[in-house]
């Protein structure tokens, strides 16, 4: 590699583009030239101009540089990372480089190397060094020649010798003949004979010895051509030589080579040389008749015709001077005699460039669009120009409208489009340049190229969301990093200022912050949950994004996004009653007389789910005697099917499925152990224990639950007729426990009572009807209801189905002076189930009724009962799964307080635990009572 100026005296130089170069030397550095090898691999180094020319590698990228070339294809590319100069594609020197009539003149590839702010060029020279990749190749395979058997030894014969299109010493650098006799080699240099090349030296036979035909009528010689590379190539041609006879004298040319020069638009017809050539034979053996050689090229022939007679080279083709420059034309001359004889000749045709190649204008690079504030002289675009004519034909420049606010400059072959004036956007927002490229030809050739430049606006206009506020709806459970939406913003502005990031506002959700909940793609907008939500835990929240663009100063918007979390169906059933462990079940015991549809217990079960996901139904999976029991689907309830007979199983062993309404449903199940027993005291077995089939069981176990039942059915049985008898010597001093009435006596409503609206029923009775009331027990099986305390009483010894049912107790959080809504309860007395409808409420006034049996508790039955669905806090509350709180007595203040009421816990067969009866007494002045609150009077029809 070596440093020097710009070079003003080497073979591509030319007058034009000298003085070009001229006007360009200030922004000239110097001139780097490298010398590289044809055929190197693509991304082979050839140099390092970064390190040649003193510039930073780092800075060639943000300055733009970039090689430029006057042909289409770029042999060679810049490695801007590193500053090096690589090979980009296949180098060929014989392709690249036209033959060159002295094998001493290199082969330069001219580039030139455009960085930008500043503007600097500078001038690059490749030499590409020749390989030994080319063979010696003979114009054809063979030769065929006919001499004379008179021919003197020393008699010549011309031979096309082989062509090798490499130089210096990869090209031919000898032949050799074998067999060596009768004839050898006479290499003669080209110079001698009007060449200048040992590539294109004239091979010639010389004959060594007579011939006789008589003796060898046809030779046959083969010919070897080699070359000097390393490892020498080689061609070998055969040649065939026919001994003829007598005539000896062939003709003969008066110059071994003609030069001749044309114009490539020359039209066919033009002569391009006259060739003459004599024998000195007479007659027919005199008669010359002229013809291309035989190892004349098919192009030639196609471009060129040779007249027999007179010997005139003339043209037959259209020339192309950027095809071929020059062209070489064997021509022979062949005499008349027995045996033929033959003179050769080359004709040497020059072509001459004509103007018959419009300009070729391309755009190398164009920074648009240009902001309208761009001061005067910024580079807009940088533009090529090329033409394949030469001299002053290939001389073009360039020109634009002088209305425009843009001007040209020039630089050798290349153009900087730059403004010469202030830009106004809001007058033209784009200009469409026409570049008009003229050569210097004459006639000249001109062509146009059309460039669009656009005027960018300042950072005038905030993004805006597509909507204001975005709705996702969240499945719970959901994939840490799942996508949410995409609050997709746009900007009217370009470039920077159109270019949006997106955040999300500081807040809080739950005491944290936003971002512990969604995130946000900052150059999307994608927003993506950061957790897995649980709908139990939190249904729903929103964010505010933020689009703010990249301009000076930054603009931005906001957009809200709210996000419901959608539950799923991920809780299964939960059953609070009955329960059963691993090692027990749940105990249920039926009267042998039981009828069909005896209500056997309610399954209770809850779901943390909401909507579809928490409607339950009850199934029945398994019972060990089928037929006996179903289930009804939606409120749970055991029912017989049948009455039980003499001969029925004792017990039977029944599985219920709760399973819910989601996909896929969840379930849960619990296994129920009913015993049928003669009377409804029998003790309930343990339920610790493991139960087995009823076949299992021994008599004495079966006896001994008999008994423990019964036992427990007298003890009830006793409690309930002493409470009855003191409640009718109550009522027959006139004491009531009712303020009012309780029902009419053995008369039933009319029917119209029953069709009208709830809202305007009433129940009224005689004026002067004296009703002694009684306590009926009034249960509520709703699963997680609200429980509230109610007071029924009847006239004493009436047979009617009517009776007054009394509020005394409101949910817990509701004063004593609202007003209730109605409600649907289902009230029991003895052992069947009655529907009570609510007729209407109005306020009464509270009355003061009798004490009950202070002497009740809790039993092991109501325990059980309580387990997992109702639980009793020390202040005295019961609740019953999330519902509402209610105030009941406590096991300690029925013992110190015999006027604080009764809580009797269901008993006996086919009573559902979850039933309840509540009796109250007057309130106590220590513990405040249902008497303390406002009581309702509800009137209710007993079905």
């Amino acid at each position: 590699m070596t440093l020097q100026g710009p070079r003003v005296n080497g073979p591509r130089v030319q007058g034009p583009r000298l003085l070009l170069l001229l006007l360009w030397l200030p922004l000239l550095s110097g001139q780097l030239r490298y010398a590289v090898e044809e055929e190197r691999p693509r991304g082979a180094v050839v140099g390092d101009v970064a390190a040649d020319l003193g510039l930073d590698p780092g800075l060639l990228a943000s300055r733009g540089a970039r090689l430029t070339s006057g042909s289409g294809r770029r042999f060679l590319a810049l490695d801007v990372a590193r500053g090096l100069l690589v090979v980009a594609e296949r180098l060929d020197r014989e392709a690249l480089c036209e033959p060159s009539p002295s094998s001493s003149s290199p082969c330069l590839l001219g580039l030139e190397l455009v960085l930008e702010r500043p503007v600097e060029v500078h001038a690059l020279e490749v030499e590409l060094r020749d390989l030994n990749d080319h063979p010696p190749r003979f114009p054809r395979p063979e030769y065929r020649l006919e001499v004379s058997e008179s021919a003197l030894p020393g008699a010549r014969f011309p031979i096309e010798g082989a062509r090798d299109p490499d130089l210096g010493a990869n090209t031919v650098r000898g032949y050799r003949l074998r067999p060596s006799q009768p004839f050898g080699l006479d290499l003669r240099d080209f110079e001698q004979r009007g060449g200048s090349s040992s590539n294109s030296a004239l091979l010639e036979l010389v004959l060594l010895q007579p011939l006789d035909r008589e003796q060898a009528a046809q030779l046959h010689l083969e010919l070897t051509a080699f070359d000097g590379g390393h490892p020498p190539r080689s061609a070998v041609a055969q040649i065939f030589v026919r001994v003829l006879d007598t005539n000896d004298n062939a003709p003969a040319f008066e110059r071994g080579t003609y030069a001749a020069t044309l114009l490539e638009n020359a039209i066919p017809g033009t002569l391009v040389a006259r060739v003459n050539a004599s024998d000195a034979d007479e007659g027919a053996n005199g008669e010359i008749e002229y013809s291309f050689s035989s190892y004349t090229p098919p192009e030639v022939r196609r471009l060129f015709n040779v007249d027999p007679v007179s010997g005139e080279v003339t043209v037959n083709g259209t020339l192309d001077y950027e095809e071929a420059s020059s062209y070489e034309i064997y021509v022979q001359a062949t005499d008349r005699g027995p045996v033929p004889m033959a003179g050769h000749c080359k004709v040497l045709v020059t072509v001459l460039d004509a103007n018959d190649n419009a300009p070729e204008v391309a755009l190398t690079s164009l920074y648009s669009p240009v902001s309208e504030d761009a001061p005067p002289g910024t580079v807009v675009a940088l533009i090529s120009v090329t033409d394949r004519d030469s001299g002053p034909n290939g001389q073009v420049t360039l020109s634009i409208s002088s209305e425009l606010p843009f001007r040209l400059n020039a630089f050798k072959n290349s153009y900087t489009l730059v403004t010469q004036q202030p830009l106004d956007r809001e007058r033209t927002s784009s200009y469409n340049i026409t570049i008009t490229a003229t050569d210097a030809g004459v006639p000249p050739l001109s062509s146009h190229k059309m460039v669009l430049v656009d005027i960018s606006d300042l950072n005038d206009n905030p993004p805006r969301f597509e909507e204001p506020t975005y709705s996702v709806y969240l499945p719970e459970n959901n994939v840490p990093g799942v996508a949410l939406c995409t609050a997709k913003a746009t900007d009217p502005d370009a470039n920077e200022n159109a270019l949006i990031s997106y955040s999300l506002l500081n807040g809080e959700i739950q005491g944290l912050p936003v971002a512990a909940f969604v995130s946000i793609k900052s150059d999307t907008g994608d927003l993506y949950a950061v957790r897995s939500f649980d709908y139990e835990k939190l249904r729903e929240f929103q964010v505010v994004v933020q689009a703010q663009d990249s301009g000076v100063p930054p603009l931005s918007s906001t957009a809200t996004v709210h996000i419901y979390v959608v539950d799923q169906n991920d809780h299964a059933p939960q059953i609070l009653y009955p329960t059963s462990g691993n090692a027990s079940v749940a105990v249920e015991m039926i009267p042998r007389s039981a009828h069909a549809g005896y209500l056997v217990t309610k399954i209770i079960a809850i779901d943390a789910d909401s909507g579809q996901n928490a409607w339950l139904f009850f199934h029945l999976a398994h019972a060990s005697a089928p037929g006996f029991f179903s289930i009804e689907v939606h409120s749970g309830e055991v029912r017989t099917i049948r009455k039980l007979g003499e001969d029925s199983a004792t017990t039977f062993n029944l599985t219920i499925v709760v399973r819910d309404n989601g996909e896929p449903a969840l379930s849960s199940s619990v296994s129920i152990y009913v015993a049928v027993v003669d009377r409804i005291s029998q003790i309930i077995p343990n339920t610790r224990r493991h139960i087995r089939s009823s076949r299992s069981y021994s008599e004495i176990t079966l006896y001994l639950i008999v008994a423990l039942s019964s036992v427990s059915f007298i003890f009830l049985l006793t409690v309930v007729v002493l409470a009855v008898i003191k409640c009718h010597k109550d009522n027959l001093h006139g004491k009531t426990y009712c303020g009012g009435f309780c029902g009419t006596p053995r008369e039933r409503y009319p029917v119209e009572m029953y069709k009208q609206s709830n809202d305007h029923l009433d129940a009224t009775m005689p004026p002067g009807l004296n009703a002694q009331p009684h306590f009926v027990e009034v249960r509520g099986n709703g699963s997680l209801s609200k429980t509230y305390c109610y007071k029924a009483c009847l006239t004493a010894g009436s047979g009617s189905d009517s009776f007054m049912f009394y509020n005394t107790g409101i949910p817990a959080g509701i004063h004593p002076g609202a007003v209730l809504p109605e409600r649907h309860l289902t009230g029991q007395s003895g052992q069947s189930s009655q529907n009570l409808i609510v007729f209407k409420s109005e306020p009464i006034t509270p009355n003061e009724p009798k004490p009950p049996n202070p002497d009740w508790r809790y039993s092991a039955s109501l325990r059980a009962g309580m387990q997992g669905a109702v639980h009793m806090d020390e202040a005295g509350a019961l609740r019953v799964g999330p519902g509402p709180e209610q105030q009941w007595p406590t096991v300690s203040s029925a013992t110190t307080e015999p006027e604080a009421g009764e809580v009797s816990p269901p008993v006996g067969a086919g009573v559902n635990s979850n039933s309840w009866t509540f009796k109250y007494g007057p309130g106590n002045s220590k513990q405040p009572g249902p008497e303390s609150k406002k009581q309702t009077q509800v009137s209710f029809l007993l079905r």
